[in-house]
């Protein structure tokens, strides 16, 4: 599986920095969060195992760890330098290593379970379309019947819905609000517009109804919206 856009968490700097980046671009982070973990407990077992897809940087992993100190974890992201980032941080917060194993590489290298839950956050934009699917299949083949899988990801409106209303306009709308949310977060104007760009131009942002649709050609039942904050949108689903 190809990922494009994979520099950036191989640069030493923007790794060092990347645990500012979620709470600076993505409106109400640490609640996202929240809400994930709360939707993965409600069919999680206390001594459950969840596959965190695109692990690497650990903000997930430490929040569900210490939240769920039953929970076991298996954590799979293609950035080498982000998966020690993850280990570092989870060392940090005191949680046990027998709890956690990172895995270095795509879904293809997670374990096959089966996992009771998994999350997916904050990674599928960096996906291509036509690997969506693929790669939510075989996320879908590592879960137990009716075990939940939790994403979120950058996913913007762009006219293709009922009445061909919006347009391009309303994309751009969007990712200004996007940016506007950076700059009020303390992100200099001359970064946020620069960030706003390359989403534009290089990440594979999606409609919600294509969103959606993928999900369920991945085999996802009953997909529920359930987090919107700004270009940012998250979604749960059942295998």
């Amino acid at each position: 599986m190809t990922h494009p856009t994979n520099a950036p968490f191989t640069d030493p700097a923007a790794v060092a920095r990347y645990a500012e980046g979620p709470r600076r671009n993505v409106p109400g982070y640490d609640s996202l969060l929240r809400m994930s973990r709360i939707l993965l407990a409600e069919r999680v077992p206390a001594d459950g195992r969840v596959l965190v897809v695109g692990a690497g940087g650990g903000l997930e992993l430490e929040d569900m760890a210490l939240a769920h100190p039953g929970w076991r974890f298996d954590g799979v992201d293609p950035s080498q330098p982000m998966l020690d980032l993850a280990a570092q941080r989870l060392q940090s917060a005191g949680v046990p290593g027998d709890r956690v194993a990172l895995h270095h590489g795509y879904v293809q290298s997670a374990p096959a379970g089966p996992f009771d839950g998994a999350t997916c956050l904050l990674t599928f934009h960096f996906v291509p379309r036509e690997e969506r699917v693929p790669m939510l299949e075989e996320i879908r083949r590592r879960l137990k019947p009716g075990a939940p899988l939790v994403v979120a990801h950058l996913s913007v409106a762009d006219g293709a819905g009922p009445g061909g209303q919006g347009g391009a306009g309303e994309r751009d709308l969007w990712l200004s609000r996007y940016a506007a949310f950076q700059v009020a977060s303390g992100v200099p104007p001359e970064h946020a517009a620069r960030a706003r760009e390359k989403v534009a131009a290089e990440l594979a942002v999606l409609t919600p109804e294509e969103d959606e649709a993928i999900l369920r050609e991945a085999g996802f039942s009953d997909v529920r919206m359930f987090y919107m904050g700004f270009a940012f949108r998250g979604w749960v689903g059942l295998a």
